[in-house]
């Protein structure tokens, strides 16, 4: 598409985007906001009127797309096969790179809009002819670590207004331009359609009976207490696993077909000091494999560690990880970084 001045902007309601619709405006871009419908808990459309009044005030066009049947069976769908399956799936990482963005993408071209937009709090950058993601300016609330998975088309049309911005400074702008319900309105927390506990969710949608207690186990065999149900367990998991033996213990391996849960008392024991991914994204390949100055995360906020990667026969990617890492869990992401650039990642085997 020819690149024109025109931004198809995600809505959700919240502050974030609706400074976004601010700041894109006051940058001389023709804003049009759109609201996906992707799940509405108890029924609860308030966030769609809250996105139309603001783009009512704002003078720009605003639309409304239901894409609850997709979400549901693109990201729901895989919640809750992921934890069946004994695996810690990753549902906003999919979300992003695979429903989305490009879903953004698919109708900002229907509407003949080239720039793309969302209130993520990140940067990009232009690096040898490639597009990369770079971590918000804002440590704690940098969303870098979800969109590895992006490819240059997305990219390189993506404008990202809150990427140099700390959220008190979005708050800011919000109340100083009247936006006061915005500026005060709570963050979200979690995964958006179980934003406390997963397993509630698990125990109203998967058909009665197919969770069902078990037995947790040490490392040596032995029967050491009851559990409520394998999917309910996470590996790492150090609290609410209702064992009291005065001393810490961790979930070390999950076996499903035998409803067991394995329980080490030793966080040691669960380091690993290789993993495999699939599903893979390297913007680059070439500044990624067989480099050692690879930086690898296995979570938001945490464990960033050296490693080497390599490109297996069978197309997955290898991790040697220099320094042993725990609790690596399959079904989860990983994202490689040099510096603050997102290089890529995929989902743990």
């Amino acid at each position: 598409m020819k690149e024109n001045n025109k931004v198809l902007l995600g809505m959700s309601g919240g502050t974030d985007s609706s400074v976004a619709a601010l700041l894109l405006q006051d940058a001389g871009y023709k804003v049009t906001g759109i609201t996906f419908r992707f799940f509405e808990k108890d029924g609860n459309t308030e966030y769609l009127d809250d996105a139309r009044d603001l783009c009512c005030t704002l003078g720009i066009p605003h639309l409304i797309y239901d894409a609850r049947k997709m979400f549901q069976e693109k990201i729901i769908h895989y919640f809750i096969q992921e934890y069946m399956a004994g695996r810690t799936p990753v549902p906003c990482t999919l979300c992003n790179n695979y429903l989305k963005w490009p879903l953004l993408q698919q109708i900002a071209d229907e509407k003949g809009i080239y720039h793309l937009a969302t209130g993520h709090y990140v940067n990009k950058q232009k690096i040898d002819g490639y597009w990369y993601i770079t971590c918000g300016n804002d440590a704690d609330k940098d969303q870098s670590f979800f969109l590895w998975g992006l490819p240059q088309s997305i990219l390189e049309r993506m404008c990202l207004p809150m990427g140099g911005l700390t959220k008190t400074r979005v708050r800011e702008i919000a109340a100083a331009r009247g936006f006061l319900k915005a500026a005060k309105r709570r963050d979200s927390l979690g995964v958006c359609f179980c934003p406390m506990d997963y397993r509630t969710f698990l125990k109203a949608h998967v058909p009665e009976g197919e969770i069902i207690p078990g037995n947790f186990y040490d490392e040596q065999g032995q029967k050491i207490g009851k559990h409520e149900g394998y999917p309910f367990y996470t590996i790492g998991q150090r609290r609410g696993l209702g064992i009291h033996l005065n001393k810490a213990l961790f979930v070390k391996e999950i076996i499903p077909q035998e409803n067991k849960v394995i329980i080490s008392d030793n966080l040691h024991a669960l380091e690993k000091n290789e993993m495999y991914l699939t599903h893979w994204n390297l913007i680059n390949p070439d500044v990624v494999l067989g480099h050692e100055d690879v930086i690898v995360k296995i979570r938001y906020r945490k464990q960033a560690n050296r490693c080497t990667v390599t490109l297996l026969d069978d197309q997955r990617l290898h991790i040697q990880l220099h320094e042993p890492l725990a609790s690596i869990a399959s079904g989860q992401a990983a994202a490689f970084y040099r510096g603050n650039t997102v290089l890529g990642g995929g989902i743990i085997e």
